[in-house]
Order: structure tokens, then C-alpha cells, then sequence
């Protein structure tokens, strides 16, 4: 017989728990009530009655809609071409024998140790010759292939499609392009969906290259609240009004592919 997890097991899934909501919370409460909570002794735990009024102020101070939109284009752009390139390569890696396969595989490995830094003034200057600075392709087009994409996919495929289906589908006359779209993308969904998650939130929070690829007429979300801080004085309030409300897509899209995440999770739980 199996051993229900004890109390002390419990207790720390509560202590983690709370202490991951609660910076969500926090960012909640305090527009809830104004500046003033952060100078409180003692800072009340239940949500005031000003957050709709400060949210209201932050519509009116930045482009918020303007910037989310954007941010949805941008990073709803950069998750879908990761993972359908990223799905085709890691395909590719994991299932066809050519020549240089692996030599190719780990030049690609090899691109995610150099920093990203190190590329931002060659990128700008191509830009620039391109005539996107300042447009939203300048932010999309550098991020439509991801390194660390294709080598999720090719380590998850390697294992989730049998080179024993793929043999078989070859025998009955299926074209490679068949087998990719009838066998490995059925097999790929829970992968897909995590590295399209991950890559959505990782475009979403990107601040740096936008900073220096758009202006302030075309900003994503995170540049908007960044206007939020500009000046002597900070209205945490506000500021952290906006971030409850750029945080809602992420929210509704974890409900939305949560289901692919916990079938992925189970999976490789089973797997091991």
C-alpha cells in the first residue's frame, strides 16, 4: 500500500502556494487602495474600493489598448512560427538520418550560450536598412525561429514517435509531409502547447529589444508601463493597476491550453 503525503508535505504545497500568489495579490492591493498602503505599518489584507478608479487612470495615461494589441500581435506571431518551425526541425532531428544531422544539431545548441546582448547592434543596424525600425516586424522577424524550440521538440519527439509508426506509414505509401502532420503533430500537442506557452510569455515580458526596436507612437505593453514610471514621482498604484491588467491574457491562456500542459506533464510523469 501506497503512503498518503503527511502534514509536513501539505504544509510546504500550502507555503509554496501562498508564496506564489501572493506577489499577484499584492500588485492587486495595493491600487485596490492607493500609495498610501506602502507606507503602512501595518498593511491591510483585504482589497479597497479604488481599483477600478486607478485602472480607469491608467487607460487614460498610456496607450494601454494600443500596446496590447500589439503585444498580442507580437507575441501571438513569435509563439505560433516557434512552434511550427521548431515542431518541423525538432522532426527532423529526431527522425530523419542525413548527413551533418548532428553536426547541425549542435551548432544550433551551440547559439543558445551567446548572449542576446551581443547581437542588439548589428540587429538594429539591419533593421534600420530594412526600414522596420520603429514597426512591429522589427520585434517579430528576429524571433520567429527559436534555438531552444527546436531542441525541446527534438528531444521530446525522439521519444514520443516510434521509428516503428513512421516505418510503417512509409510502407503504406504516406509521403513524408504526411507522416510529419498525421503522426508526429498528434503525438508533439502536449510539447507544442508548453513551448508555445513559455514562448508567449517570454515575447509578452520582453522589454529590452522593444525598447530599442519601436518608439513610443508604436510601444507593446511592457514599454506602456514603463511610461507609468517616468517622472520624479512613481504612482505605485498605478503602475501596479496596469500590471494586474497586462497580466489577464497570460491568465486566460493558461486556462486555455492547461489541459496540454497537465496531459504533457502526466505524460513524461508516466514516461519516467
Amino acid at each position: 500500500m501506497t503512503r498518503r503525503p503527511g502534514f509536513l508535505v501539505y504544509g510546504l504545497l500550502i507555503a509554496f502556494i501562498l508564496g506564489s500568489v501572493f506577489p499577484l495579490y499584492w500588485s492587486f492591493l495595493v491600487p485596490s487602495h492607493g500609495n498610501d498602503i506602502l507606507t503602512d505599518k501595518v498593511p491591510p489584507l483585504l482589497p479597497g474600493g479604488n481599483f477600478l478608479s486607478n485602472a480607469q487612470q491608467v487607460l487614460d495615461t498610456i496607450p494601454f489598448w494600443h500596446a496590447m494589441v500589439n503585444s498580442v500581435i507580437v507575441s501571438g506571431s513569435v509563439a505560433l512560427s516557434v512552434v511550427v518551425f521548431s515542431t518541423l526541425a525538432g522532426f527532423a532531428f529526431a527522425k530523419l538520418r542525413f548527413k551533418g544531422s548532428n553536426l547541425l544539431f549542435v551548432l544550433v545548441v551551440l547559439t543558445m550560450a551567446v548572449p542576446t546582448q551581443l547581437g542588439i547592434i548589428p540587429l538594429y543596424m539591419a533593421m534600420s536598412e530594412f526600414g522596420w525600425a520603429g514597426h512591429l516586424q522589427a520585434v517579430i522577424v528576429p524571433n520567429l525561429v527559436s534555438a531552444f524550440g527546436v531542441f525541446w521538440m527534438r528531444q521530446y519527439l525522439a521519444d514520443a514517435v516510434p521509428s516503428e509508426l513512421i516505418e510503417a506509414a512509409r510502407s503504406d505509401g504516406c509521403s513524408m509531409i504526411r507522416i510529419f502532420w498525421h503522426v508526429a503533430v498528434p503525438a508533439a500537442r502536449p510539447a507544442a502547447a508548453m513551448l508555445g506557452l513559455f514562448t508567449f510569455m517570454q515575447s509578452w515580458n520582453d522589454f529590452l529589444w522593444p525598447l530599442i526596436a519601436l518608439d513610443q507612437n508604436n510601444p507593446t505593453i511592457q514599454l506602456a508601463l514603463e511610461q507609468l514610471q517616468a517622472g520624479y514621482y512613481v504612482n505605485y498604484a498605478l503602475v501596479l493597476a496596469g500590471t494586474t491588467l497586462a497580466t489577464i491574457p497570460i491568465f486566460l491562456l493558461f486556462v486555455a491550453v492547461g489541459r496540454q500542459l497537465v496531459a504533457g506533464i502526466m505524460q513524461g510523469a508516466v514516461k519516467g
